[in-house]
């Protein structure tokens, strides 16, 4: 894969913890590349780096060394300011935890990235709302609260959140982990719908059958990339979640 054709594209990166004057070499040397439309899994043990790399590519974090690029602009030097607004822009994020705010409604919880664009009216916003839940088949819970939802619904609306501000990708952090394998391989499903539809998505997940809904999987291994392989269409594990 091209470094030009790359939505986003990792050269040489390394993640250093220091504490208490010890090193932890989270990443070390990692070379990736997602180019637009992939669906992307990154797999691999507890502690070889999964998170850390999510949080680098979504300017949560920064590398120690290395170059980030993320559409055609190198964003390794960039300030808070602008890595917040690019964050913003670019960036759409699902956590294992839903992280929804208990006393906002569907619709509200949905809005929020929305509410720091200056640049977007209340009309805009409320019509983005509308399509992103419609997207994730929740237009029927906009006035509910995250407490009358289940785990799959809460993960859905969590999407939809994250598909809001139309961003160039979706980052998903072990998006099935806090759910059971029904719910979990619904939100799979979805993410593959998605995927359909043209998202590009970079998903962190330890279980190989949710790997199998992605293009490519890309292992990693104490924080290097150690095999990467692509999947067919017809690989029959991506209908066949248990």
């Amino acid at each position: 894969m091209s470094n030009d054709t790359a939505l986003i594209s990792l050269s040489g990166v390394k993640k250093v913890f220091l504490t208490d004057e010890i090193e932890t070499h989270a990443l070390s040397d990692v070379h990736l590349d997602i180019s637009k439309g992939e669906f992307v899994s990154v797999e691999g043990p507890s502690g070889c780096g999964k998170t850390t790399l999510l949080s680098i590519l979504g300017l949560l974090d920064t590398l120690t060394d290395g170059q980030y690029t993320l559409n055609g602009h190198s964003v390794a030097g960039l300030g808070v300011n602008e890595r917040a607004r690019i964050r913003n822009r670019e960036i759409g994020f699902v956590f294992q935890a839903f992280n929804l705010i208990g006393d906002l409604t569907v619709a509200e919880n949905v809005e929020l990235p929305l509410t720091y664009r200056s640049d977007t009216s209340r009309a805009e916003r409320k019509e983005m709302v509308e399509q992103a839940l419609e997207k994730v088949h929740m237009s029927h819970r906009t006035r509910h609260f995250p407490a009358q939802l289940s785990g799959g619904q809460q993960q859905r609306v969590a999407v939809a959140r994250a598909l809001v501000g139309r961003p160039a990708i979706l980052l998903a952090d072990e998006p099935t982990g806090n759910l059971d394998s029904k719910n979990g391989t619904a939100v799979m499903d979805l993410l593959r719908e998605l995927h359909e539809e043209g998202s590009t998505i970079c998903m962190v997940t330890h279980d190989p059958r949710y790997a199998a809904f992605a293009d490519r999987n890309v292992h990693l291994f104490d924080g290097r990339v150690v095999d990467e392989n692509t999947l067919s269409p017809a690989d029959d594990s991506r209908s066949n979640v248990a």
